[in-house]
């Protein structure tokens, strides 16, 4: 039986791949961002992206590049990929709200929902589920929420003072924006031409309860891949779950 939401469900995404990855030197010094491999898995951070929205009913996806494009451009091309891909390039720096309209401007339908990810997110959950819970709350954007772990020891303490108890990067108190999105079609007009989004678009949409916010379910992997730690610890994890 065919779910009442899959109608509504996103056949088409973008990638912002454009970020200059400067943290994640010497790594990011020939390959843009999303290029860059981890360890033990054989594939792209791209890669894995592409694979997944595949997995979730993508069939268009639309990077939007910035720098290095042409190695990520090279990549594509050379590759077997499980989605129809189309790459971008602003002439000009538009910020982030101004590069997501750029590339949303040549998604196949722009009279249906889509799906935008940063490119140096390595995550696996539902996107269905994701794309049912915005139909449901009538959300023009949805967030992904995560609650990323602390990268110190925390330490537990009773009413007097004393130390019960030492918990190693325990999960963040608060939830932080994941970096994946379910948009309505409307969206793409919202958002500035040049400039960021978050600090126009997002708090605009929150004041008027058009916003939306999906905690990444428990148990499902979520990493943003910023700096060569990340890389190191993303390996570690990902070995562990033996992907």
């Amino acid at each position: 039986m065919t779910h009442p939401n899959a109608a509504s469900r996103p056949t088409q995404a973008v990638i912002l791949a454009g970020g200059q990855g400067s943290r994640l030197r010497p790594y990011t010094d020939d390959r843009p961002k999303p290029m860059v491999e981890i360890p033990g898995t054989s594939t792209p951070i791209i890669g894995h992206q592409l694979a997944w929205l595949a997995e979730e009913g993508v069939t268009d996806v639309v990077v939007s590049c910035g720098h290095l494009a042409e190695v990520l451009q090279e990549w594509l091309k050379a590759s077997d990929l499980p989605v129809r891909v189309t790459t971008v390039v602003e002439d000009e720096p538009l910020g982030r709200g101004g590069g997501l309209r750029f590339a949303a401007a040549h998604l196949p339908h722009p009279d249906r929902p889509w799906y935008a990810t940063n490119g140096d997110i390595w995550t696996r959950f539902s996107l269905r589920d994701m794309a049912d819970f915005h139909t449901e709350r009538d959300a023009v954007a949805t967030l992904a929420l995560a609650r990323p772990r602390i990268p110190w020891g925390a330490v537990q303490t009773d009413g007097f003072g004393h130390i019960t108890d030492f918990i190693e990067a325990p999960p963040s108190t608060f939830e932080i924006n994941a970096g994946v999105y379910v948009f309505s079609p409307g969206f793409a007009a919202l958002l500035p031409e040049r400039g960021d989004h978050e600090r126009t678009t997002f708090p605009r949409l929150a004041r008027e309860r058009r916003l939306a916010g999906f905690p990444i379910p428990q148990g499902a992997y979520w990493r943003a891949i910023d700096t060569a730690k990340d890389l190191t610890e993303a390996a570690k994890e990902l070995a562990a779950l033996g992907r």
